[in-house]
């Protein structure tokens, strides 16, 4: 069904707060007994009617109690998390950067990118391994 085949529904005011008291008294237990009952297409309808005309206890609330040093810890936790995101943010550009330029450079020389990632990702052999450790201990 397309948009312009549904039909829209308008509810007079005396019928909203005839679900509202009822929801309100007691004698529908739910906003989804409601909606069935009265037969209401969705659940955020009567939830509005709810906000705009009913009283407050229905609503769910969640009230949060927090001790000053709670709120200090929280600021800086969302800091935190901000720099974090900026950091890897600036990390993954300076990864595109260094993947152009290696590209580019790739393109000037004629060497397949992927050709060559495979060739330098090969371990050199032993015997460089360890001519490599003997210069270090020599460095040392």
């Amino acid at each position: 069904m397309s948009s312009s085949d549904q039909i829209c529904v308008r509810y007079s005011e005396a019928f909203k707060m005839q679900v509202i008291n009822d929801l309100e008294s007691g004698k529908l237990p739910s906003i989804d007994a409601a909606r069935r009952a009265y037969g209401i297409g969705c659940g955020t309808t009567v939830q509005r009617w709810l906000t705009k005309y009913g009283r407050n206890d229905l609503r769910g609330k969640v009230i949060r109690v927090e001790t000053p040093k709670q709120k200090d810890e929280v600021k800086k936790l969302k800091h935190k998390v901000r720099q974090l995101e900026e950091a890897l943010a600036q990390t993954q550009i300076d990864k595109l950067i260094s993947e152009s330029r290696y590209e580019v450079l790739c393109e000037d020389v004629g060497v397949d990118p992927a050709e060559y990632k495979k060739k330098a990702g090969t371990r050199p052999s032993k015997k460089h391994s360890v001519n490599r450790r003997k210069r270090n201990r020599k460095k040392r």
